[in-house]
């Protein structure tokens, strides 16, 4: 279903918009616009009525992908765990005829590497210190040369933990996951679902300015006290804290690196110049209103 914020914005996109990838946020974008065009390896649980290819980018695509000769294409598919290079876009790029007018590319805000919770803009040169932001910086080279070799506005949202329905951490079970200490915990960058979708849909319109744009909610609220605050709005008991120095023996490497790494996103750009002011500046609301959706809220 389509949010009542979204759909007079979305309706407004008067060419084709062709979406790669049925995620979470791909799902959500397919079932955006009326005139969609999807391409994945598996089919989207809703979309907007158009096109559906299924291709695997994983493999050699056997022949081109029959696109329109006008189109928005927004990119939503992570890089596999091997390269760089970023592999599957690649076999994306090359199977396609170049007759977009505008890409936008969902990276993340991980290619600026730790910044020691210092405010970061988009004229910060990206420092990536994983594996997989690597991989994200990688792809949005592929994307700029692509884009630059074939007259296509090109737009990089580089995006910082996603939330909304469905991906909160409301089950018991995870909600018993330990978390740092406050004392411990960097700032934290989020947004909400809803709010990365008005991000695209404003990133596909033909007057928006190509370009690079950090997207978020503002709040640098902790991934520790977003976990709590989940927990106390689910009536779930508040998660075990322990201190970076047990973290770093027990928690999983991929989210003891998520965790470390700390900046705060300066977002004014999206703001200005996208022009979306996120309908989830705090974020718990955002939480309320997922949880309700979930019927997991209790208080």
């Amino acid at each position: 279903m389509k949010h009542p914020s979204l759909q007079t914005t979305a309706a407004d996109q008067k060419m084709p918009v062709v979406v790669v990838g049925a995620g979470y946020t791909g799902n959500r974008a397919l079932s955006a616009f009326d005139h969609s065009i999807g391409i994945s390896r598996n089919p989207p649980a809703e979309s907007g009525g158009g096109q559906f290819f299924t291709c695997d980018l994983d493999l050699d695509i056997p022949r081109p992908i029959a696109l329109p000769d006008s189109y928005a294409m927004l990119y939503t598919v992570p890089p596999a765990s091997d390269g760089p290079p970023d592999r599957r876009l690649h076999r994306l790029l090359g199977s396609v005829r170049p007759t977009a007018k505008r890409m936008v590319y969902l990276s993340t805000s991980g290619v600026y590497g730790d910044r020691r919770g210092e405010l970061t803009g988009e004229s910060t040169p990206p420092l990536p210190a994983t594996d997989k932001a690597k991989r994200r910086l990688d792809a949005e080279r592929q994307v700029l040369e692509y884009c630059r070799a074939n007259a296509i506005a090109a737009v990089i949202l580089r995006v910082p933990g996603i939330y909304g329905p469905g991906r909160l951490r409301s089950g018991r079970a995870e909600s018993a996951l330990p978390v740092l200490l406050e004392k411990d915990a960097s700032p934290g960058n989020r947004i909400h679902i809803d709010d990365l979708l008005s991000c695209c849909i404003a990133a596909l319109a033909a007057e928006t300015p190509a370009g690079i744009y950090n997207v978020g909610d503002g709040n640098f609220h902790s991934s520790t006290w977003f976990a709590c605050k989940i927990a106390a709005l689910a009536g779930l008991p508040r998660p075990p804290q322990v201190a970076l120095d047990v973290a770093r023996k027990t928690f999983a490497a991929e989210r003891l690196e998520f965790l470390v790494e700390s900046r705060r996103l300066d977002t004014s750009k999206m703001r200005n110049v996208l022009g979306v002011v996120p309908r989830f500046l705090d974020p718990e609301d955002g939480i309320r209103a997922s949880l309700a959706d979930e019927g997991m809220l209790k208080s």
